[in-house]
């Protein structure tokens, strides 16, 4: 997995979205086991990419294939939500978060703050 967790952050900061989601699809397809650092990497190439959309389906996946989300898979889908203008989904995401076991921390919420300010 570590492996895995180093490519997709790779690609991830190279904003090379399309390519990360086709890594995972394939680790999913070997069902290979992923966490919450491979899908937080994707997450986040999906924010980069404004594609807010994949960034919920994905975060809301995790659950179905024993991934539990973080405070960083939080944040990246807050920011997807924020490049993509849904500041809704963003706040909802902040909320959904905050009823979790999951702690916010000042990044989610300066994220959530920034969503709105731009939606």
């Amino acid at each position: 997995p570590r492996t895995s967790t180093r490519i997709l952050s790779r690609l991830s900061k190279s904003q090379s979205c399309d390519i990360t989601l086709e890594v995972l699809s394939w680790h999913e397809m070997k069902k290979h086991e992923l966490n919450c650092f491979h899908y937080s990497a994707v997450i986040d190439a999906c924010a980069k990419a404004a594609i807010w959309r994949k960034a919920l389906e994905l975060l809301s996946g995790m659950a179905q294939r024993q991934a539990e989300a973080d405070i960083v898979t939080f944040c990246a889908a807050i920011n997807a939500c924020e490049k993509g203008g849904e500041w809704e989904n963003a706040l909802h995401l902040y909320w959904v978060m905050a009823q979790s076991v999951v702690q916010s921390n000042t990044i989610t919420c300066s994220a959530a703050i920034s969503a709105c300010e731009k939606g």
